[in-house]
């Protein structure tokens, strides 16, 4: 075979069977794991810069592998393996952030706003007349999974959460009151979302998230927070895991 025709392990005849070679080699990646734990691929412009080739040859190949189910296509947010999902489980008490991170996921946190506001009537036994609200939005890999509403304590107003960065919640009200948070009950449910949820979440209004609302208590009862997290549904599942004995 002639020089140039064989480089970077593809032959390269013609670009028919350059597109299929770059589809199969990226079908025996994913298979591999190769794009764990985020299921993302590379850009198309990295593709192409890794093998190459033309961009157009590139998006042929990622048509072949859409067209058997194996990658799945998100508009502004790029391209993932099929099926690959954020797993947030249930039946451990773990901040949200900090599931993410156990999956070895590029998580980040970034700070919205945090400020007193008026206590909603079932909470006003927990925290008085008023509290502090502290939203934050999660992400991965620089995009938004989920926007977090925390009411806490007003006694949690002199923290600065601009500085305390990517720290989760359950860390600081430890440092703040002292007291560990020790458990949680948890409601999932599904809904439209409005404006103030969809734009934050880089989505449109009506679009249908998950919610977890869950209210943290200290051992004596007393509640640690109350918090709501409107959560992107397309890469994201709760998990609940049952072990019986006997």
């Amino acid at each position: 075979m002639r020089d140039g025709l064989v480089r970077d392990g593809l032959v390269r005849e013609n670009a028919t069977a350059l597109y299929r070679q770059i589809a199969d080699r990226l079908r025996e990646e994913i298979a591999g794991g190769r794009f764990e734990p985020s299921g993302r691929l590379p850009s198309e412009s990295e593709i192409g810069i890794r093998f190459a080739v033309s961009r157009v040859t590139v998006r042929l190949a990622l048509d072949r592998l859409e067209a058997e189910g194996l990658i799945e296509r998100r508009k502004g947010k790029g391209t993932f393996t099929a099926g690959k999902r954020v797993r947030h489980p249930l039946d451990r008490l773990r901040s949200f952030h900090e599931s993410l991170r156990l999956q070895g996921l590029n998580a980040g946190m970034r700070p919205l706003s945090a400020g007193i506001t008026a206590t909603p009537p079932d909470l006003t036994d927990a925290f008085g007349p008023r509290c502090l609200e502290v939203r934050r939005l999660h992400l991965v890999d620089g995009e938004p999974v989920a926007l977090g509403r925390s009411l806490l304590s007003p006694e949690l107003a002199g923290v600065d959460w601009t500085a305390v960065g990517e720290k989760p919640i359950y860390a600081i009200l430890r440092e703040v009151t002292g007291k560990p948070v020790v458990g949680a009950d948890v409601e999932v449910k599904a809904e439209a979302a409005g404006a103030a949820v969809a734009e934050p979440l880089g989505g449109t209004v009506g679009m249908p998230v998950l919610v977890m609302i869950r209210r943290s208590f200290f051992a004596d009862g007393a509640c640690a927070d109350h918090a709501v997290f409107h959560v992107r549904p397309e890469r994201y599942s709760f998990v609940l895991s049952h072990r019986w004995e006997g």
